[in-house]
Formats: structure tokens, C-alpha cells, sequence
């Protein structure tokens, strides 16, 4: 399991993700998903925790809204960030990255998974 970011890739941007919007879409696939509300400090505003074929995941959003945190595999973060990327406006860029921003991909709003995946397993 590593961490991964899906992030809007402009900061001056006032649209925000609200919680809400995420949470049917994550119980859709992960039925067991266990939410936590708690804003625990700025990068975990929101979390969402559950099981996955691959093993545990656990995904938080950032109080502001702008940044999705996911620790898990990158098959799980993958699926998980596009999902992301579906409720953000198409007039907004959206990056996927690992935490020490070793690589910045961009998710269009049509980007898939295995796409996603394979140009991570793509990089040098």
C-alpha cells in the first residue's frame, strides 16, 4: 500500500468537493465502507475506510475540499481517483501523484483505471 493524491491542479480555483458527493459513490463499490466525519486536522477533513480485494484502503479528503489522500494499491487508487475526477467540473484540471510527488499525471474526466495504471507502470 502506498499513498496517492488526486488534487485539483489550480490552487485558485473556489470550487470545493463536499463529502457528500463522494460517499454514495464510495459505498457503491465498497459497501462496507466505514465513514469518519471527523476533521482530524487540515489534510483529514473526511475519511472513508474499507476493504478492498487488494487490502485495506483508507482515503481522506482535505478540509478544503480541493485534495483526495488515498492509501492504498495503485489498482484501488486508481479507480478511487478517477471516481474522484467524475464530480469535479471538466473545466478543472485534476493531477494524480504519489506523496512525495515523484510523478503528476492528469486524469480527464473520461481517464479509466487501467489507463491510469498503465501510464504509472509506464513511468521510467
Amino acid at each position: 500500500m502506498a499513498t496517492y493524491l488526486a488534487l485539483f491542479g489550480d490552487s485558485s480555483t473556489t470550487w470545493r468537493i463536499e463529502p457528500s458527493a463522494l460517499t454514495p459513490a464510495l459505498q457503491d463499490i465498497w459497501a462496507d465502507a466505514i465513514i469518519d466525519p471527523t476533521n482530524r486536522n487540515e489534510a483529514r477533513g473526511f475519511t472513508w475506510s474499507f476493504q478492498t480485494s487488494s487490502g485495506p484502503a483508507e482515503t481522506y479528503l482535505h478540509a478544503d475540499g480541493t485534495c483526495l489522500y488515498i492509501d492504498a494499491a495503485l489498482a484501488d487508487a486508481a479507480e478511487i481517483a478517477c471516481l474522484f475526477r467524475q464530480y469535479v467540473p471538466g473545466s478543472i484540471e485534476v493531477i494524480f501523484c504519489d506523496q512525495g510527488y515523484n510523478f503528476d499525471l492528469v486524469i480527464t474526466p473520461d481517464t479509466t483505471a487501467a489507463e491510469l495504471i498503465g501510464k504509472v507502470d509506464a513511468l521510467p
